[in-house]
């Protein structure tokens, strides 16, 4: 066996796997290896093909619909395996040929040089979590669509809601329900509707039951509890902000969290001329939102609500007092940048970003106590 590392780009697609390998040292030589059938077996006889040649190997491939079990199973064998978001790729400005063959020697070849950017591989508890907050809100997405299918069709025929009480309240749905029309097809679709509503409602309600079934057994639980201390954080924020972006602690700053998902002004300056620009808006889009509806919260005065109340309750002392600081910051700051004429979306944009450093804060707090408690 060979004393040389090895760095493998591997093009991953449903049935196949593109391979390409760089052979150790700036000059060494990026060569396509084959393609071999995208299974266990198959990457099983690679693996001890390639071990036989090379002291270690370093595999890398992008982020796609295949998941990650390539990673956990590579992982699981003492290879390093990592796994890289396609937006994160250099690319060469007017580059019109893609395909297996030169996706997988890129890769082989930026692996070696450092040129990545990694993303976390959660493992398979936390993976599942996630996919179960992600079905909640495609229920969530599809509740919504059928409230707009169903405004929408009773506009068209001149149906207004003037009773007092909030919108698909019992008070709203039953008047829907009361709605009749002259001709059989149209209260027929009317009630299509309606039932398709009700359908997704009740899913969404399922997937809230078995998340909170699950939820005392997830390792992260103690952080989706802590987060709730925050204002504006309840606990489908909180479940979703940790099933998204996962530990916390793997960020050495909140700065790098704030850059991770997007929340930093971006720019484009040269020479002498400096030009500012809006945040960078990259990262997860949900909890960029999410944290964007979770900083409206803050636009009122500092106060612990009788909800908030029942929310702390359990929680130590040190991180009600992180949440009662990030409450007068926060608050303090919304009404500043509001008097200095900044637009209200602005504000609470900067607003989210600070309140993704107390998020941090609580995270590194709890893990802190956590250890000394042992």
């Amino acid at each position: 066996m060979s004393e040389l590392n090895a760095f493998i780009g591997l093009d991953v697609h449903k049935q196949s796997i593109a391979v390409a390998i760089a052979d150790h040292g700036r000059e060494g030589e990026v060569r396509y290896y084959g393609s071999v059938p995208n299974s266990n077996e198959a990457l099983e006889r690679l693996v001890r093909k390639l071990r036989s040649k090379y002291a270690s190997l370093e595999f890398v491939y992008e982020a796609g619909p295949c998941g990650y079990g390539i990673a956990r199973s590579l992982q699981a064998k003492g290879h390093a395996c990592h796994v890289t978001a396609p937006s994160r790729i250099p690319r060469k400005p007017g580059e019109r040929i893609k395909n297996d063959h030169r996706d997988a020697v890129q890769l082989a070849r930026l692996l070696r040089a450092g040129e990545l950017s990694f993303i976390w591989v959660p493992d398979e508890t936390h993976e599942a979590m996630r996919d179960l907050v992600r079905a909640r809100r495609s229920a969530t997405s599809d509740i919504r669509r059928c409230r707009q299918h169903i405004q929408s069709y009773l506009l068209k025929y001149g149906r207004h809601f003037a009773a007092a009480g909030k919108l698909w309240g019992k008070v709203h749905r039953t008047w829907i329900a009361n709605q009749s029309f002259q001709h059989p097809a149209q209260q027929y679709a009317l009630q299509t509707y309606l039932n398709a509503l009700d359908l997704a409602t009740s899913r969404r309600a399922e997937i809230d039951a078995q998340i909170q079934d699950l939820l005392p057994a997830w390792s992260l639980a103690p952080l989706v509890n802590a987060l709730q201390t925050l204002r504006g954080v309840a606990e489908t924020i909180a479940i979703s902000i940790v099933a998204e972006i996962g530990d916390l602690q793997r960020f050495a700053n909140p700065r790098q969290l704030m850059a991770f998902l997007g929340l930093v002004p971006g720019e484009h300056s040269s020479g002498e001329t400096v030009g500012m620009r809006g945040i960078t808006k990259t990262g997860n889009l949900t909890v960029r939102s999410l944290l964007i509806e979770a900083a409206w919260t803050y636009r009122c005065s500092a106060k612990v609500s009788s909800r908030m109340l029942r929310r702390m309750d359990a929680a130590p002392e040190h991180l009600k007092a992180i949440a009662w600081k990030a409450q007068v910051r926060l608050c303090s700051r919304y009404r500043k940048l509001i008097a200095r004429g900044k637009k209200s979306q602005v504000v609470v944009t900067a607003i989210a970003r600070e309140l993704l450093g107390f998020i941090w804060a609580v995270a590194v707090e709890l893990r802190r106590t956590s250890v000394s408690a042992r």
